[in-house]
């Protein structure tokens, strides 16, 4: 397995994997694929860091994640459905802790409340609950 930076040039294919990161955990985010492209670029403007997990040079998924003061914020995180149960996502986190995050002992996900499937992986990879974000949609 390879894990590289991506650069400006991967922004279309993370935007394609954003987009089915957006399907597959059930988010409600209704963007379209050019407009998780231009975000995805912004974000790689401002202060995110991506890093592109290859096996046999395909593109098996990705990481976007960002420096705060306290921690590593990582934002995306994405395994292609296919990939899955392989021990790549495990080896992915294993590489951006020896070789990314180096100076960070604390690392940040947000993980939907319904992505059950999500939050066994985490919980695996020694994530524990921390808070839980409540809201109130206003109805009408």
């Amino acid at each position: 397995m390879n894990f590289r930076f991506a650069t400006h040039a991967d922004v279309p294919e993370l935007a394609a994997l954003n987009h089915a990161l957006i399907r597959d955990e059930g988010h409600r985010n209704p963007m379209t694929v050019g407009q998780l492209a231009q975000r995805m670029a912004d974000l790689l403007t401002n202060g995110y860091q991506a890093i592109v997990f290859e096996v046999d040079e395909s593109t098996v998924g990705y990481a976007l994640y960002r420096f705060d003061p306290d921690w590593v914020y990582l934002r995306q995180f994405y395994v292609r459905p296919e990939c899955r149960r392989r021990g790549i996502g495990r080896a992915a986190l294993q590489w951006l802790r020896a070789n990314a995050w180096t100076d960070f002992r604390r690392v940040r996900v947000d993980v939907l409340v319904g992505n059950t499937v999500g939050i066994a992986f985490w919980r695996a990879a020694g994530f524990a609950d921390y808070c839980l974000t409540l809201e109130l949609e206003r109805g009408g």
